[in-house]
């Protein structure tokens, strides 16, 4: 049974132990209360513990932590980046699909202490994992400790799994706004991009949608498509927007028919409201949402992905850029590869040409290979969209360059024939 506590009687370190490793959902599904009483109360702990976390929206881990706190990501994305320019972050280059290896008991990064924000408990007398099921499904059977902040402000969602009181070692009422990520209107290169896109796109397809703005401007160009399903690690504002058009109706899916399935919500108020108690929305664990067997389940799904930079040869970089993480391993390949094992499945990398002065389809990566050349399908840009598929090195060149930015393309040319010692 849980022992409830009002958060000023909220003392952490009578929990968490010094080499403990502590977790907790990311983006919105922050348990905010409980994060920042961590890191106010981390030197009561008695000695350095570790901090396992995702994409940042709030400030509340700094570099100043690491005094007593050993900070550890599978990311560098949002405020989590400050932690990696200062040279305090541990990145994990772990796809999506191994999560629930590294961090669940006995594994190399085993986490002790889950942090969680849970909605109110149903008429059932459970509790909704809310914004966020992911990584944080397995965590709950293997951590030594779970911690909940239930928040009467969080969104009640279905899931596939659920905690009672008997789940749940410590925990506390709160009601607070949740993080939300502002909307923006697209950029007029964004745009273009989405428009290749989307002229790949079918009824009936399934699509899985990487995170930030450039999936959302995609889903602005489908309005007038019918029957598309949703199968991705994240969903925005704009899955709401398209299910209450029509457009999204899960109706043709061969794997979790009439309903959106995704791990985590990475949107604003917008899908919050949406998800609320809606069955038509789904949760599910990262082990299930990323399981090759799953994906390859599923006829016609359409994996759209973002990169950092792209290589002449369709090897992509999605994680370093000038030095520096900015990026993720994440999920990206294992649904590149379940786009693959799909029946009619696509996958699709898509990025802008340039980023200010600087080519982002290069004649050599500045990082690692997050993507191999073997599994490249269909790279888009503003200018248009690269099939690599089944393509040889000397074919490829010739169809990154045509979707370079025009003004980088000789250059590219001349590289491409010396780093790769094939026809320019």
């Amino acid at each position: 049974m849980a022992t409830e506590l009002d958060a000023e009687q909220l003392d952490l370190a009578r929990w968490i132990r010094p080499g403990d490793r502590v977790a907790w959902g990311q983006c919105a599904a922050e348990p905010l209360v409980l994060t920042r009483a961590l890191m106010a109360q981390r030197h009561r702990v008695g000695g350095r513990f570790g901090v396992f976390v995702g994409a940042g929206w709030h400030d509340t881990l700094d570099p100043s932590c690491a005094d007593v706190v050993d900070l550890s990501a599978y990311c560098g994305t949002g405020t989590i980046r400050a932690l990696a320019e200062a040279n305090v972050l541990d990145v994990l280059p772990c796809h999506y699909s191994d999560f629930e290896r590294a961090l669940g008991r006995g594994g190399p990064n085993t986490v002790d202490v889950l942090l969680l924000q849970l909605a109110p408990a149903g008429p059932d007398g459970r509790y909704s994992l809310s914004v966020a099921h992911e990584y944080l499904v397995p965590l709950v059977d293997s951590a030594r400790l779970v911690i909940a902040e239930v928040n009467a402000a969080a969104p009640w969602t279905h899931g596939e799994r659920s905690l009672g009181e008997d789940d749940i070692d410590v925990l506390v009422r709160t009601e607070r706004p949740l993080l939300e990520l502002p909307r923006a209107a697209p950029s007029p290169t964004n745009i273009a991009i989405a428009r290749h896109v989307a002229s790949c796109i079918e009824d009936g397809a399934t699509l899985q949608l990487g995170i930030g703005s450039l999936p959302e401007a995609v889903l602005a160009q489908l309005h007038d498509r019918r029957d598309l399903g949703i199968h991705s690690g994240a969903v925005g504002d704009a899955v709401a927007d398209l299910t209450e058009r029509g457009v999204v109706t899960n109706a043709r899916k061969t794997l979790d028919a009439g309903a959106s399935v995704a791990g985590v919500m990475m949107g604003s108020r917008r899908i919050h409201d949406f998800a609320h108690r809606n069955a038509a929305l789904q949760f599910r664990a990262t082990s299930y949402t990323h399981a090759a067997s799953t994906l390859a389940a599923i006829d016609r799904l359409v994996a759209i992905n973002s990169a950092i930079e792209v290589d002449l040869t369709g090897q992509v970089n999605a994680e370093v850029a000038s030095g520096r993480y900015l990026g993720a391993v994440g999920g990206a390949l294992d649904f590149i590869r379940g786009a693959r094992l799909s029946r009619g499945g696509l996958s699709i990398v898509a990025l802008p040409s340039r980023a200010g002065p600087h080519s982002r389809i290069v004649a050599q990566l500045s990082g690692p290979i997050s993507t191999p050349r073997s599994d490249a399908a269909l790279i888009a840009t503003e200018h248009g969209i690269a099939d690599l598929r089944g393509a040889s090195l000397s074919q490829r060149v010739q169809r990154m360059l045509s979707i370079a930015h025009p003004d980088d393309r000789d250059a590219l040319a001349r590289a491409a024939a010396t780093a790769w010692r094939t026809r320019a």
